[in-house]
C-alpha cells in the first residue's frame, strides 16, 4: 500500500525516554511530519534545554510539509523553545502549540487527524 504523504504518523505511546509511533518505530526524542517521523538528534541544530528548541528543528517539519505543529516541553517542561523558532513560525504563518509533553502528544495525535502535523517530542525531562 502506498504511503499517503499528507497523512502524519500517529504516537502510540509515550513513557520516559520512549516514544512509539505507528508503523513500529521507536524512538527517544522525536520529530514526525507528514509521511513520516525520525530521532530528533538535538546535536545536528545545537539544541538544548535552555535557550530551548531551534528554528533548524522547526524549519524541517516545515519543509516535510507540516502545516501546525506542536513543540513538548519535557515530562517535567525543562525543555525551552528559542525564541526565534517561535518567530520563525509566525512569520511563516504555521499555528503553533507548546505543550507538557504528554499534552504535546495528546494535541498532536488530534491535530493529525485534520490537518498535516508536525511535531517535535521530548521524552523526558
Amino acid at each position: 500500500m502506498k504511503k499517503n504523504k499528507n497523512i502524519s504518523p500517529r504516537i502510540n505511546s509515550i513513557q520516559w525516554g520512549k516514544i512509539s509511533v505507528g508503523g513500529g518505530q521507536h524512538y527517544k526524542d522525536a520529530k514526525l511530519y507528514p509521511g513520516g517521523s525520525r530521532e530528533w538528534d538535538w546535536n545536528e541544530t545545537g539544541t538544548h534545554h535552555s535557550p530551548g528548541i531551534q528554528p533548524a528543528d522547526v524549519r524541517e517539519l516545515l519543509e516535510q510539509g507540516a502545516e501546525v505543529v506542536v513543540l513538548s516541553k519535557g515530562f517535567n517542561e525543562r525543555l525551552k523553545t528559542s525564541q526565534q523558532a517561535e518567530t520563525y513560525l509566525t512569520q511563516h504563518d504555521v499555528p503553533y502549540h507548546i505543550l507538557q509533553t504528554q499534552a504535546a502528544v495528546a494535541k498532536y495525535n488530534q491535530l493529525r487527524e485534520t490537518k498535516p502535523a508536525g511535531a517535535l517530542i521530548h521524552s523526558t525531562c
